[in-house]
């Protein structure tokens, strides 16, 4: 049974940071793709960042290479998001998921929704 526990949202101002914590058995963590997604009201839920541990991958939506860290600590037993340089654009509810496994197409790496079966109840950015 996967279980996945999403912290560190909150409000900050644009040019900001935050980080956010998924906590999650160090089995889920090693051995699941583990990624964040996010959504606002109205559209469709987005891929933000994965790591994958097994195949060695990492993804990062375009809109966030550079300013954001996906990071992973079996110990600590949580998965991290490290925002920087945070836009009124980021502001949306964050997911974090884990999968199976994490999917390629045309030698790059994928985040979709449908490729992760299980979910953590979110945990809401707001930039302003």
């Amino acid at each position: 049974h996967v279980q996945l526990v999403e912290s560190g949202g909150g409000s900050v101002q644009a040019g900001g940071s935050l980080t956010l914590s998924c906590a999650a058995s160090p089995y889920t963590i090693r051995t699941y793709a583990m990624a964040w997604f996010r959504q606002v009201p109205g559209k469709e839920r987005e891929g933000v960042a994965a790591i994958y541990t097994r195949g060695r991958g990492t993804y990062y939506a375009d809109s966030v290479k550079g300013r954001f860290t996906i990071s992973q600590d079996n110990a600590k037993k949580a998965v991290y998001l490290q925002m920087n340089s945070l836009k009124p654009d980021d502001t949306a509810m964050y997911y974090c998921a884990a999968g199976e496994e994490l999917m390629k197409s045309g030698g790059m790496w994928l985040a979709r929704p449908k490729d992760f079966p299980y979910w953590g109840q979110g945990t809401q950015v707001t930039v302003s």
